[in-house]
């Protein structure tokens, strides 16, 4: 097995791992518990994720340069949402779910891209579509949970 194929093996199971953890804890119900725990594998996996992609990037730079490009922009969101919720920020809890809903956004997106082509249905949905989808479908999704939780965050502080 060479080098290239370690990390691409990293890679897929990292990817899936951080699509399965991201869409449990979307779901779960948001205190400590099964939220936190699929949030901070969800993390762990996105670093493996940055890695693989960062190293097979630069081994085979002219096919996979847009992964880099991704890999460096989904992770920044993946960060950005984590640590806002570490270090509760100002305006933190809005800051978790545009960072966090962000990258998985991006996670799906590069998760359509490369394997859009092998899936039955998807393969005959023009590139360009697949590359922007994720992007227009779940940006407004972002609002509308912002909107959400924000709103019910400011109820419970008014009550207490």
């Amino acid at each position: 097995m060479s080098l290239y194929n370690i990390f691409l093996f990293v890679h897929i199971v990292s990817g899936a791992i951080c699509l399965i953890t991201g869409a449990v804890a979307s779901f779960a119900r948001k205190r400590k518990g099964r939220h936190t725990i699929m949030g901070e594998i969800y993390h762990g996996g996105y670093v493996a994720i940055l890695i693989s992609s960062v190293v097979m990037a630069i081994m085979h730079w002219s096919e996979s340069a847009y992964l880099f490009y991704i890999a460096l922009f989904s992770y920044g969101l993946a960060l950005f949402g984590y640590l806002a919720k570490k270090y509760r920020w100002k305006n933190w809890l809005t800051k978790h779910i545009s960072g966090m809903l962000g990258s998985y956004i991006g996670i799906i997106t590069a998760t359509l891209v490369v394997n859009g082509s092998k899936i039955p249905l998807i393969n005959e949905i023009p590139s360009l579509i697949l590359w922007l989808a994720p992007t227009i479908i779940g940006t407004p999704i972002i609002s509308i949970v912002n909107r959400r939780y924000v709103k019910t965050k400011k109820v419970k502080e008014i009550a207490q």
